[in-house]
């Protein structure tokens, strides 16, 4: 259209026909036809305006109105080729049946790839150091041989990566069930160091129980998981396989690195096999990138492993899970054990987790560990903690776990009066546990009153023939400790006389 322009200028100009022809370079045919279909005004036309002028775009309409209609032919056909059976030959006569004048089947063909690669869009993602690591399966498998049968035994072989790095763990496992997934797990996190802040995966039936493309959820194993290394688990888009891309290519990348290697070697045990895989491994991870000096492991132990978060002491097995309520006596009852666990006294009537296995009971309300409990052999049916027992429970349990001689040390320490006292009040009754209530009672008299006064009301009290709580508690009241000093000598003795029976009077 900048040469049709150019040509009307020429004309209005008064430039000569040959002079244009030598100037534009185009034939003279073309400029008098050019000429023709279009006048002065054409230098103002936009060149959509100006080609509908100079071209019949009657064969240009009827292509462009073929093309919109392929084009919106291809919104269906897009959703249609993801389902069983259906080709691009069978949509094509699909077409054909709406679009009888439509495209042939290579143009067709040629038209859907052009389509589907302007929706097929990638994006470059930026890792932060210490937060993801992905893990997958690879979709091929290793073997080894069993010695008795000669039989051999597949492993599936479980592959993770840190993508900040690059780092890349693998190990072989029997399966990709419950056992052996956290088997797999508890050996990343060990090679790693540390764990990172989420792990990511697909929608394997082991991790995710729903899958969804928002709210996806997780196994209990998951769930155990994440609450003993402090991590969370996180699952990729159904059937998007670019959402953990870097672990994708470190499926190719162990292809290359560990099968290829080992391809020719033979295994007796599964043992073995994963020695030779960790070998493997180590040498790829230290194993400088293409073009530089720094391998994956100089990354990791430079940038990324400070940042993972600290592995606890022991690693994880899983614990059974059952739902249960907070009884009225702040326990709960395990029934597979039949015993008794407590919790604190503000959960009674809650519905609690508790995760329980053969070492240790772990209680939890909303998300929050509120009780653990180690398991005793041959313990009691009922395990309470202290601090789980309501103010009044707690006083009653600390005079229940008194003796004698406690006692006598607390009271010990305020003065001889008191220690005097308390000797008496415990020798006073053969009901044991009210004798302990009795002097418990008095040594507390101290934080109200003070031990000076306990002392001095002590000393009182012992002038009597008998001495209790009731007793001390009323000099304290009334005053009486804070009196004239007492004359404490003893009383004096009864003369000897012959009207005076003695005790061989009463045998």
């Amino acid at each position: 259209m900048d040469h049709v322009k150019q040509i009307v200028q020429l004309k209005l100009d008064g430039v000569a026909i040959k002079e244009i022809v030598r100037r534009v370079g185009i034939c003279r045919n073309s400029v008098r036809k050019y000429l023709g279909l279009v006048n002065a005004d054409a230098k103002d036309l936009s060149s959509k305006e100006l080609a509908d002028k100079v071209y019949n775009n009657d064969a240009l309409e009827f292509n462009t109105n073929r093309r919109q209609q392929l084009f919106l032919f291809f919104e269906y056909a897009s959703t249609e080729l993801s389902k069983t059976g259906v080709t691009r030959q069978l949509l094509w006569h699909e077409y054909l049946q709406k679009h009888p004048d439509g495209y042939a089947y290579s143009q067709f063909c040629y038209h859907l790839k052009q389509h589907q690669k302007q929706g097929d869009l990638s994006m470059h993602l930026e890792y932060t150091s210490g937060d993801v690591s992905m893990i997958d399966y690879a979709g091929k498998l290793l073997y080894y041989t069993d010695e008795l049968t000669g039989e051999q035994i597949a492993c599936q072989i479980f592959i993770s990566v840190l993508p900040f790095s690059g780092l890349i763990y693998s190990e072989a496992a029997h399966t990709q069930k419950t056992a052996d997934f956290i088997h797999c797990i508890n050996g990343m996190l060990s090679f790693f160091g540390g764990a990172p802040s989420t792990i990511l995966c697909d929608n394997l039936k082991t991790a995710v129980i729903r899958p969804s493309r928002y709210e996806p959820v997780f196994t209990e194993v998951c769930n155990q998981l994440g609450e003993h290394y402090g991590t969370t688990f996180s699952a990729t888009r159904p059937y998007s396989p670019r959402d953990k891309a870097m672990v994708e290519l470190a499926v190719r990348i162990v292809y290359t690195a560990v099968y290829a290697p080992l391809r020719n070697r033979v295994f007796t045990s599964l043992q073995s096999l994963n020695a030779a895989i960790r070998e493997q491994i180590i040498l790829l991870n230290h194993k400088p990138y293409k073009n530089t000096a720094y391998s994956r492991w100089y990354f990791y132990e430079q940038q990324e492993r400070s940042l993972l978060r600290p592995l606890p002491t022991e690693i994880f097995s899983p614990k059974k899970v059952v739902v249960l309520t907070v009884q009225r006596n702040y326990h709960v009852q395990l029934s597979e054990t039949r015993h008794y666990y407590s919790v604190p006294y503000t959960y009674v009537g809650k519905k609690v987790r508790v995760l329980y296995d053969n070492r240790v009971v772990e209680i939890y309300y909303e998300h929050e560990r509120i009780a653990v409990h180690f398991i005793k052999i041959h313990q009691k049916a009922y395990t309470t903690l202290g601090e789980h027992m309501p103010p009044h429970h707690q006083h009653m349990q600390q005079i229940k776990g008194f003796n004698k001689e406690d006692l006598l040390k607390m009271a010990a320490r305020i003065g001889n009066n008191t220690a005097q006292a308390a000797a008496l009040m415990l020798d006073n009754s053969i009901y044991m546990e009210q004798n302990y209530k009795s002097c418990f009672g008095t040594i507390m008299l101290q934080k109200k009153y003070g031990p000076q006064r306990l002392e001095a009301a002590c000393a009182r009290a012992l002038m009597g023939t008998r001495i209790n709580y009731t007793m001390i508690k009323n000099i304290l009241e009334r005053g009486l400790d804070k009196q004239l000093p007492l004359n404490l000598e003893p009383p004096p003795l009864i003369p000897t006389h012959d009207n005076i029976r003695g005790k061989d009077q009463y045998q």
